[in-house]
């Protein structure tokens, strides 16, 4: 057994281009932390979280991450913080698999 929850949770996550998969990694009634993995070309479309804070962290490849109007190439190990009712989304412009969990506090309803 392991304390580690991503390891087996990213086996599970072989996305094709254009394509976005999800795992969630955490989740308890005041955080939930999920892991993206996003094929080439892949985007999640942008969105905000009314009432949570929601943190990128960038752990394979190099994500554009989309917030408002500006877009910024974040490459692992990479950190991004989104306040509350902030847009905000991704998008791999690369050839190359991304992966990047976002954790939400306080988790949503």
């Amino acid at each position: 057994m392991t304390l580690d929850s991503y390891a087996d949770a990213l086996e599970s996550l072989e996305p094709v281009p254009d394509e976005v998969e999800t795992a969630e990694l955490v989740g308890t009634d005041d955080v939930l932390v999920k892991a993206f993995a996003l094929g080439p070309g892949a985007e999640l479309e942008a969105h905000e979280h009314a009432d949570s804070t929601n943190v990128f962290h960038v752990l394979e490849g190099t994500v554009t991450v989309l917030r408002g109007g500006d877009r910024e190439r974040i490459a692992a190990p990479g950190v991004v913080h989104h306040e509350p009712g902030v847009d905000h989304g991704a998008k791999n412009e690369t050839d190359e698999r991304v992966v990047f969990t976002a954790s939400l506090c306080p988790r949503p309803s």
